[in-house]
Protein backbone atom coordinates (compact mmCIF):
# COMPACT_ATOMS: atom_id res chain seq x y z
CA UNK A 1 0.00 0.00 0.00
CA UNK A 2 2.96 2.19 0.66
CA UNK A 3 3.61 2.34 -2.74
CA UNK A 4 0.42 3.21 -4.04
CA UNK A 5 0.34 5.96 -1.26
CA UNK A 6 3.76 7.26 -2.56
CA UNK A 7 1.88 7.56 -6.21
CA UNK A 8 -0.96 9.46 -4.99
CA UNK A 9 1.43 11.84 -3.64
CA UNK A 10 3.30 12.12 -6.90
CA UNK A 11 -0.12 12.27 -8.68
CA UNK A 12 -1.54 15.01 -6.81
CA UNK A 13 1.62 17.08 -6.62
CA UNK A 14 1.50 16.82 -10.68
CA UNK A 15 -1.99 17.84 -10.90
CA UNK A 16 -1.63 20.91 -8.74
CA UNK A 17 1.15 21.80 -11.10
CA UNK A 18 0.45 21.15 -14.34
CA UNK A 19 -0.58 24.48 -15.44
CA UNK A 20 2.36 25.79 -14.90
CA UNK A 21 4.70 22.66 -15.28
CA UNK A 22 5.81 24.30 -19.26
CA UNK A 23 7.57 27.53 -17.81
CA UNK A 24 8.93 25.69 -14.21
CA UNK A 25 10.34 23.37 -15.98
CA UNK A 26 10.59 23.47 -19.92
CA UNK A 27 13.99 24.62 -20.78
CA UNK A 28 15.02 21.80 -17.93
CA UNK A 29 13.86 19.67 -19.63
CA UNK A 30 14.41 20.17 -23.03
CA UNK A 31 18.27 20.17 -22.47
CA UNK A 32 17.24 16.47 -21.10
CA UNK A 33 15.73 15.75 -24.44
CA UNK A 34 18.14 17.32 -26.60
CA UNK A 35 21.31 15.23 -24.72
CA UNK A 36 19.10 11.93 -24.97
CA UNK A 37 18.33 12.14 -28.60
CA UNK A 38 22.01 13.57 -29.63
CA UNK A 39 23.39 10.33 -30.91
CA UNK A 40 20.03 7.84 -31.16
CA UNK A 41 17.88 7.89 -34.36
CA UNK A 42 14.01 8.00 -33.92
CA UNK A 43 13.09 8.18 -37.66
CA UNK A 44 10.25 5.78 -38.52
CA UNK A 45 9.96 4.09 -34.91
CA UNK A 46 7.44 3.85 -32.17
CA UNK A 47 8.45 5.95 -29.63
CA UNK A 48 6.89 5.31 -25.80
CA UNK A 49 7.29 8.57 -23.75
CA UNK A 50 6.61 7.81 -20.14
CA UNK A 51 5.80 10.41 -17.92
CA UNK A 52 4.84 12.26 -20.53
CA UNK A 53 4.04 15.53 -18.75
CA UNK A 54 2.49 18.03 -20.61
CA UNK A 55 3.78 16.40 -23.68
CA UNK A 56 6.53 19.28 -24.32
CA UNK A 57 8.90 15.86 -25.84
CA UNK A 58 6.18 15.19 -28.39
CA UNK A 59 7.54 18.41 -30.33
CA UNK A 60 11.00 17.25 -30.64
CA UNK A 61 10.26 13.47 -31.79
CA UNK A 62 7.08 13.57 -33.12
CA UNK A 63 7.64 14.37 -36.87
CA UNK A 64 10.72 11.86 -37.26
CA UNK A 65 8.28 9.24 -35.75
CA UNK A 66 6.00 6.55 -36.92
CA UNK A 67 4.19 6.90 -33.73
CA UNK A 68 4.80 8.38 -30.00
CA UNK A 69 2.60 7.43 -26.86
CA UNK A 70 2.56 9.00 -24.28
CA UNK A 71 1.50 7.98 -20.62
CA UNK A 72 1.35 9.82 -17.37
CA UNK A 73 0.05 8.73 -14.17
CA UNK A 74 -1.17 13.03 -13.95
CA UNK A 75 -4.77 13.43 -15.22
CA UNK A 76 -4.23 17.20 -15.52
CA UNK A 77 -1.06 16.96 -17.05
CA UNK A 78 -2.52 14.65 -19.80
CA UNK A 79 -5.00 17.27 -20.45
CA UNK A 80 -2.34 19.15 -21.46
CA UNK A 81 -0.51 16.54 -23.74
CA UNK A 82 -3.53 15.59 -25.09
CA UNK A 83 -3.16 19.45 -26.48
CA UNK A 84 -0.20 19.18 -27.85
CA UNK A 85 -0.76 15.84 -29.94
CA UNK A 86 -3.36 17.24 -31.64
CA UNK A 87 -0.59 19.13 -33.50
CA UNK A 88 0.48 15.59 -34.68
CA UNK A 89 -1.53 12.97 -36.42
CA UNK A 90 0.56 10.14 -34.24
CA UNK A 91 0.20 11.17 -30.86
CA UNK A 92 -1.40 9.75 -28.54
CA UNK A 93 -1.78 9.87 -24.88
CA UNK A 94 -2.76 6.95 -21.98
CA UNK A 95 -3.53 7.43 -18.46
CA UNK A 96 -1.48 5.34 -17.04
CA UNK A 97 1.08 3.70 -14.12
CA UNK A 98 4.40 3.10 -15.20
CA UNK A 99 5.10 0.29 -13.62
CA UNK A 100 2.18 -1.12 -15.65
CA UNK A 101 1.97 -0.27 -18.85
CA UNK A 102 -1.50 -1.06 -20.91
CA UNK A 103 1.19 -2.60 -24.31
CA UNK A 104 2.06 -5.94 -24.89
CA UNK A 105 5.69 -7.04 -24.35
CA UNK A 106 8.23 -5.56 -27.26
CA UNK A 107 5.76 -2.95 -28.53
CA UNK A 108 8.48 0.04 -29.12
CA UNK A 109 11.82 0.87 -30.41
CA UNK A 110 12.35 3.42 -27.97
CA UNK A 111 11.29 3.96 -24.67
CA UNK A 112 12.28 7.21 -22.97
CA UNK A 113 11.56 8.44 -19.28
CA UNK A 114 12.59 11.62 -18.10
CA UNK A 115 12.56 12.48 -14.66
CA UNK A 116 9.86 9.50 -13.65
CA UNK A 117 12.61 7.37 -12.20
CA UNK A 118 12.92 8.72 -8.55
CA UNK A 119 8.94 9.26 -8.12
CA UNK A 120 8.83 5.56 -8.18
CA UNK A 121 8.63 3.88 -5.36
CA UNK A 122 10.48 0.74 -6.72
CA UNK A 123 12.96 2.37 -9.22
CA UNK A 124 13.91 -1.72 -10.24
CA UNK A 125 9.89 -2.71 -11.01
CA UNK A 126 9.49 0.18 -13.28
CA UNK A 127 12.85 -0.24 -15.31
CA UNK A 128 11.53 -3.60 -15.67
CA UNK A 129 7.89 -3.04 -16.88
CA UNK A 130 9.56 -0.39 -19.36
CA UNK A 131 12.24 -3.17 -20.51
CA UNK A 132 9.39 -5.41 -21.11
CA UNK A 133 7.50 -3.32 -23.57
CA UNK A 134 10.55 -1.96 -25.71
CA UNK A 135 11.55 -4.18 -28.40
CA UNK A 136 14.59 -6.42 -28.69
CA UNK A 137 16.56 -4.04 -30.95
CA UNK A 138 15.02 -0.65 -29.18
CA UNK A 139 16.74 1.88 -26.81
CA UNK A 140 15.55 2.26 -22.96
CA UNK A 141 16.40 6.27 -22.15
CA UNK A 142 16.24 7.17 -18.78
CA UNK A 143 17.08 10.01 -17.05
CA UNK A 144 17.51 10.45 -13.04
CA UNK A 145 17.46 13.33 -10.72
CA UNK A 146 21.40 13.69 -9.03
CA UNK A 147 20.04 14.63 -6.14
CA UNK A 148 17.56 11.97 -5.35
CA UNK A 149 19.34 8.94 -7.05
CA UNK A 150 23.77 8.95 -6.52
CA UNK A 151 25.56 7.59 -9.44
CA UNK A 152 26.18 3.81 -8.31
CA UNK A 153 22.31 3.37 -7.09
CA UNK A 154 21.31 4.67 -10.81
CA UNK A 155 24.43 1.85 -11.98
CA UNK A 156 23.34 -0.46 -9.84
CA UNK A 157 19.20 -0.30 -10.48
CA UNK A 158 20.61 -0.30 -14.90
CA UNK A 159 22.48 -3.63 -14.26
CA UNK A 160 20.13 -5.76 -11.94
CA UNK A 161 17.71 -4.73 -14.99
CA UNK A 162 19.30 -6.39 -17.13
CA UNK A 163 20.35 -3.02 -19.47
CA UNK A 164 23.72 -2.33 -21.17
CA UNK A 165 24.83 1.83 -21.13
CA UNK A 166 25.09 2.27 -24.49
CA UNK A 167 25.79 6.48 -23.66
CA UNK A 168 25.45 8.27 -20.38
CA UNK A 169 25.79 12.14 -19.83
CA UNK A 170 26.82 13.52 -16.29
CA UNK A 171 26.25 17.03 -17.06
CA UNK A 172 26.16 19.56 -13.72
CA UNK A 173 24.14 21.72 -16.68
CA UNK A 174 21.38 19.11 -16.44
CA UNK A 175 21.08 18.17 -12.84
CA UNK A 176 20.80 14.63 -14.28
CA UNK A 177 22.03 11.47 -15.86
CA UNK A 178 21.03 10.95 -19.16
CA UNK A 179 21.31 7.03 -20.73
CA UNK A 180 20.49 5.16 -23.29
CA UNK A 181 20.10 1.57 -22.34
CA UNK A 182 20.24 -1.29 -24.63
CA UNK A 183 18.33 -4.56 -23.34
CA UNK A 184 20.39 -7.47 -22.67
CA UNK A 185 17.86 -9.76 -22.19
CA UNK A 186 17.79 -11.32 -25.55
CA UNK A 187 21.57 -12.03 -25.80
CA UNK A 188 20.92 -15.55 -25.76
CA UNK A 189 18.22 -15.52 -28.97
CA UNK A 190 20.98 -13.88 -31.33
Amino acid sequence: MAGWNNKRKVMQRYDATAQGYDELYGREQKAKYMAALKNLNVAGNMILDVGCGSGMFFKEIAAKTKAVVGVDISRNLLLLAKKQARGFGNVFVVQSDADYLPFVDSSFNGVFAFTVLQNMPKPSVALAEWKRVAKKSGKVVVTALKKAIPLGTFMDLVEAAGFTVVSFLDDEALKCYVSALETSRFASDT
